[in-house]
């Protein structure tokens, strides 16, 4: 099973997989801030709202940040900072409202005016003080995991790479019900709790196997995913 794992980390580990995904638009402003034409801010805000709209299906989260990024100008980091956020109650994404979203703007503008980047921010520290949530010590934190992989993770394929000063080793997967139900199958772990303690337990089995870069297993789950498409 690890050479199957390694196997579809390395064939998964591609963009054309992910060009209908929520990493497409931080994607799109880091290609963007490689050629000058786009700020480093631009790409964590964009990071910071696909990742929150990532859950659903793929084409719905792909139009929804369309919507978002379209109200923005297609420059997150001048709207944050702006301020004249659109705030009311119709839904964005799912159960996410323009309310919500405004609310995380504030929190964006409030970091900004006081930091270049979110980089130096704890797991802890982007829960609460980003996304606006409580703190939690056993919450598996998947959105922000995720964004995190997005940000640090650097071997030039699908991942940005922007963020220098992680560890990929310090990275967690981002673990939902999905990842955890191919986690299970595939013997990653056999705990029934979707919680902090299963994402060590899984992060900590894909470091034996992707030694110093462990979510570059996320890519392994995504291709059981694609190849045992009834299989959880």
């Amino acid at each position: 099973m690890m050479d199957q794992l390694r196997g579809w980390a390395e064939k998964y580990n591609d963009r054309q997989y992910f060009v209908e995904d929520p990493i497409a638009f931080p994607t799109r402003f880091a290609d963007a801030y490689r050629r000058g034409e786009a700020c480093l801010q631009d790409v964590e805000v964009a990071a910071v709202f696909a990742a929150h709209f990532a859950w659903g299906r793929r084409a719905m989260i792909v139009r929804d940040c369309g919507r978002l990024f379209d109200e923005m100008g297609w420059k997150p980091y001048d709207y944050v900072m702006r301020g004249l956020w659109k705030n009311d109650d119709a839904s964005i994404h799912r159960t996410v409202k323009w309310s919500e979203v405004a609310a995380i703007c504030a929190r964006l503008k409030s970091v900004y005016e006081a930091s270049d980047s979110l980089e130096p921010m704890s797991q802890e520290q982007i829960r609460t003080d980003i996304y606006g949530q409580k703190a939690d010590a056993k919450a598996p934190n998947k959105k922000i995991n995720m964004m995190r992989r997005w940000m640090v993770r650097s071997d030039g394929k699908v991942d940005l790479g922007v963020w220098k000063n992680t560890d990929p080793d310090s990275l967690l997967i981002p673990l939902d019900v999905h990842v955890y139900d191919i986690a299970k199958v595939t013997g990653l772990t056999a705990r029934k709790q979707k919680d902090i303690v299963t994402v060590n337990e899984i992060t900590d089995a894909f470091r034996e196997i992707f030694p110093g870069d462990p979510c570059k297993g996320d890519f392994a789950l995504f291709g059981y995913g694609v190849t045992h498409p009834d299989e959880k």
